[in-house]
This record gives structure tokens, C-alpha cells and sequence, in this order.
């Protein structure tokens, strides 16, 4: 069903649409996933049944949104595609449109936590956007005030990188100095508009992350064919913290150096800004990352994302069928909780 607009409004034509879906199949679990191959095995899966009241798709401002259910639950599943704005930007559409009462977002993610395994899947607590940076000029050093500090843009309050740390014949001087990390600016709708607030931890539903603990016992595949398997059977785990940026990250020195900083598990390219999205608008959301790669090499298993993405892929897939279904118990309350500095 084609319901699109040329132009950035939104047509009468297309808002009926919605407003049909919405009383048909509403209030919905939203299903956010940043590729193709993450979200074909949903398609091809039978857990993934059409709902008779609804189109199959709305096609909307170049995103299609799909309709369905699993386990009971109606679903609206949409498309991002890569990186923090196209995942943020389709979560924003998402909930503008339709009713819903949460948000589950999967896909794959490097690993930084070397005690894990490809095709493990992490399920994190909390999530941040690692890529806010306020660049430090040459010559200055973690006592000298950032630009705009004291008018409260920026922080030094989460640490930084200093790049002559990372120099290979040892510590010496750098001209590209230090990038300190920095919180977003937030507009939750309990707030006031134009007045901001600032978000470095985003922490998932607390309903949604006790509910996953009923996943860690899953059994998932451990080979992707008949001659290349893993040396153990993954494992589904919850896990501290989850890191985005919009970096693609295969350095280990960085991926060292995130573990240690921030503690960070799978690092990626959308969950926190689908984080962001959910937490400002107070909306339930779990985030579902599988291991495909040590970031930055360093695994036995030869560390090629390409050779293990699809298990990746099909292991989160498996977890999100397996996890919808456990939110039919007692409704999705909206429980977001504040962020962390």
C-alpha cells in the first residue's frame, strides 16, 4: 500500500492510513532495525505472522513500515538503515505515527569485552553516544577550560582521549592533542521546550531489561555451516553498558581503550540514538546486539564480521521473536528512568 508525499508534510492521504492502522492494530511494539539482513530472517520467519485488519506496509517518507505479529503481539517493524541519524530519525517517525507502547530495536555489533564470543548476544542496561566530542586545541591539557564550558555546552566531566597516549613508539606529543566526550542535549516531553537537559547513560526499560533474564538460557546455533563453527554454542547475556558512534570501529587500540573508559560491551552504530529517541518520549525500549567480531581483531576465530554476520544476525533475530512474546504479560508500562550524566 503506497501512502507517500513529495513533499516533507505529511498528506490528509497518509494520515488516514495511519489513523486506520493505528485503530486496527494499535497500540503496537515497534520493531526498529538498522539492515536488510538483520531483518529479512524476521520476514522469512513464521513467528512473523500478517495481521488481517492491516495492510502488509505503509511506505512513508521513504521508510516503509510493516505490519504483523508475533507471539500475540501486533507489530509495526521499520528500516533504518546505517548510522545514529537514520536510526534516530526513523525512531522519530516511528513514534509520531503510530501508537506504541515500546520499542525493541536488534541488529549485530562488534565486541569489546574479550571474555565474550562471536554470536554471543548482549543485551546492555544502559547505552551512550560515544561520538559527541569537543576537540581540544593544541597546547591545551585537561585543567585548561573547554570553549563554551562555562556556558554550560560542553563538559569535562566524562574524560577524554588524549592521542599521544596512542602514539606507536611510545607517548610523545600530537598535534591532534585530546577529544573529550560530551552528553547530548535532550527535550523530553515531560520537560519544558527550548529548555535542555543533558543525557550521557540512557537506561533501558527496567521491565523490559528484568524480562530478559528469562532469555539467558536460550540454546542458539553455533556453526554457520557444516565446516565453520564457533568453539562453544553462544550465549544470550545481559551486559552494563552498550556504546554507539558513527564510526564502523575495527581498531583495537580504541576498542581497548572504550572497555576500560566506559565499560562498554558491543559497540555500534544506532542503538543510542534510538535510546534517545525512546527516552525522550518516555517510551519502553531494549536494545538486542549479537557479537559479530572483536572489534580491532585479536580472536582466535580470525575476526572476520563477514564470515560470522549472518549467525550474528540469525542469533539477535532469535532472541527479539523470543523476547516480543514475554511482553504480553501485564502491557508495556512506560517506566523510563532518568538518564545519567
Amino acid at each position: 500500500m503506497m501512502a507517500t508525499a513529495a513533499e516533507g508534510f505529511i498528506s490528509a492521504k497518509t494520515w488516514s492510513a495511519v489513523r486506520r492502522a493505528n485503530d486496527r492494530g494499535g497500540p503496537f511494539v515497534g520493531l526498529v532495525v538498522p539492515n536488510a539482513y538483520e531483518m529479512d530472517p524476521v520476514l522469512n520467519s513464521p513467528s512473523f505472522t500478517p495481521t488481517p485488519t492491516l495492510p502488509s506496509y505503509l511506505d512513508i517518507q521513504g521508510r516503509r513500515f510493516r505490519f504483523g505479529a508475533i507471539g500475540g503481539q501486533n507489530v509495526v517493524m521499520v528500516m533504518t538503515g546505517l548510522s545514529m541519524l537514520n536510526a534516530g530519525l526513523t525512531t522519530q517517525l516511528l513514534l509520531s505515527l503510530f501508537r506504541v507502547k515500546g520499542i525493541v530495536h536488534w541488529g549485530i555489533a562488534g565486541n569489546a569485552d574479550e571474555g565474550l564470543q562471536i554470536g554471543d548476544v548482549t543485551i546492555p542496561e544502559h547505552w551512550a553516544h560515544l561520538s559527541l566530542w569537543n576537540w581540544q586545541r593544541y597546547g591545551d591539557g585537561p585543567e585548561n577550560e573547554l570553549p563554551l564550558e562555562a556556558a554550560g555546552d560542553y563538559t569535562r566531566d566524562l574524560g577524554f582521549l588524549n592521542f599521544s597516549d596512542y602514539t606507536a613508539a611510545g607517548p610523545s606529543p600530537n598535534e591532534l592533542n585530546s577529544i573529550w566526550f560530551q552528553p547530548e542535549e535532550i527535550f523530553p516531553v515531560s520537560g519544558t521546550p527550548e529548555q535542555r537537559q543533558h543525557a550521557f547513560w540512557v537506561p533501558v526499560s527496567s521491565r523490559y531489561f528484568s524480562l530478559a533474564e528469562k532469555l539467558e538460557g536460550m540454546e542458539l546455533p553455533a556453526c554457520v555451516n557444516a565446516t565453520t563453527c564457533l568453539p562453544r554454542a553462544p550465549r544470550v547475556t545481559r551486559v552494563r553498558r552498550g556504546c554507539s558512534a558513527n564510526v564502523f570501529l575495527d581498531n583495537a587500540a580504541y576498542r581497548q581503550f572504550l572497555r576500560a573508559k566506559f565499560g562498554c560491551t558491543p559497540v555500534e552504530m544506532e542503538s543510542a540514538a534510538v535510546a534517545l529517541v525512546a527516552h525522550q518520549h518516555a517510551v519502553p525500549f531494549l536494545t538486542i546486539r549479537s557479537l559479530s567480531d572483536l572489534a580491532g581483531g585479536g580472536s582466535s576465530l580470525g575476526n572476520e564480521a563477514g564470515e560470522f554476520l549472518a549467525i550474528a544476525a540469525q542469533n539477535a533475530v532469535d532472541v527479539m521473536l523470543n523476547f516480543v512474546p514475554l511482553l504480553a504479560d501485564g502491557g508495556a508500562a512506560h517506566d523510563a528512568v532518568a538518564a545519567d550524566m
